[in-house]
């Protein structure tokens, strides 16, 4: 599995499984990952006298046939390339999940506004429960409650995010899984599947190195994150990142007639990683095994913008470096201007929301 040698800035590519490809086929460490086997072709009576013995045709060959997979070595003919109007459904899947991400981010800021007083006095209660009942020696539950409340906020929200991966990266050593996975958790524009993957694929990993460097650069930045935009903000804007990332992705690939599956969170780290070296320029990072050198945020994400858009341009195909320009991009734009676009004019659509329930409210409650 591929890797960018950033150490703590290490961004693990896209996955652009394609990038191995060679004569249309998977490589074989990929066949024997997914647990594909060979089935026999059934022998052409019309090349039998030319051909000699008929050619067998591998199971990961259908597949790439039905998901719309062409060989990377030579360009399909221009009749089986996917248009450009093929990207209306991805656009529009794009805009409203993202609209639907920050309305829901504003509407669980706002249910939890309303219930901090209510978490208030439970807390209260819990801690004179905690001192009236007798201690318990070795208590696995009390350990794992001390481990909860030493995290800081930002690790607590990404723990769901690196659970929910490590899931999806179970998923992939299951071979009935395969044709599943394939189809779902890896973006692909010229697959008949477009728009959930875009979502999914983003929390999808193959390789055991690609899962944990990537979780461990969003668990180191996910403090500062965090902290600057708040849990409900970084969750909309992490999870857009990921769909607005796929999609960059996608245009990239139609207008280089690249096409192949892409797969991981390294579209949606950059986004983080950007946004927080944006807004905090003069932090100083170091590499995690070289820590006597140190350098600015701005430096760093200058560094890897450039090593990103020189793969792009020189059509490297170890990572999906569109993917990670279409993030950093986002993390940027969403630090200087989306901020202030977004989620400072929410207060319309909450007070919406509070109306409704307010009249939901009052419904129940017989009062007019």
């Amino acid at each position: 599995m591929a890797w960018r040698s950033c150490s703590m800035l290490r961004l693990i590519g896209e996955d652009t499984l394609w990038s191995s490809v060679r004569g249309g086929r998977w490589p074989h460490s990929f066949q024997q990952k997914c647990g594909f086997r060979k089935a026999a072709k059934k022998p052409d009576s019309k090349k039998m006298e030319d051909c000699g013995p008929a050619h067998t045709e591998s199971v990961e060959a259908a597949v790439q046939r039905r998901t719309s997979i062409p060989n990377c070595d030579r360009q399909p003919p221009p009749d089986s390339q996917p248009a450009f109007g093929q990207l209306i459904r991805p656009f529009l899947f794009t805009v409203g999940f993202t609209g639907c991400s920050f309305g829901s981010a504003a509407i669980w800021q706002y249910e939890s506004l309303k219930s901090r007083v209510q978490s208030y006095f439970n807390e209260i209660r819990a801690d004179w429960l905690e001192k009236v009942r007798p201690q318990k020696r070795g208590d696995i539950r009390k350990e794992i409650n001390l481990w909860w409340n030493s995290l800081s906020e930002g690790q607590k929200t990404v723990t769901g995010i690196i659970a929910a991966n490590a899931v999806v990266f179970c998923c992939w050593r299951v071979p009935p899984l395969q044709r599943f996975m394939l189809r779902y958790f890896t973006s692909n524009p010229a697959s008949k599947t477009r728009c959930l993957p875009m979502l999914l694929s983003t929390f999808s990993h193959v390789s055991l190195f690609h899962l944990a460097a990537n979780m461990y650069v969003l668990w180191s930045f996910s403090s500062s994150a965090v902290s600057m935009l708040g849990r409900e903000q970084f969750m909309a804007v992490y999870l857009s990142a990921g769909v607005v990332s796929t999609f960059v992705s996608y245009v990239c690939k139609m207008s280089m007639g690249r096409f192949g599956p892409s797969l991981g969170a390294s579209g949606a780290i950059m986004t983080v990683l950007a946004a927080v070296c944006a807004k905090i320029p003069e932090a100083k990072l170091a590499i995690i095994f070289l820590p006597m050198f140190t350098f600015t945020a701005a430096n760093a994400l200058k560094a890897i913008v450039a090593m990103d858009t020189a793969g792009l341009l020189l059509g490297w195909r170890f990572f999906d470096h569109a993917a990670h320009l279409g993030g950093a991009m986002f993390g940027i734009w969403y630090v200087w201007f989306g901020h202030e676009l977004i989620w400072m004019n929410r207060e319309p659509f909450v007070k919406v929301w509070h109306d409704l329930r307010t009249r939901g409210g009052g419904n129940r409650g017989g009062s007019v």
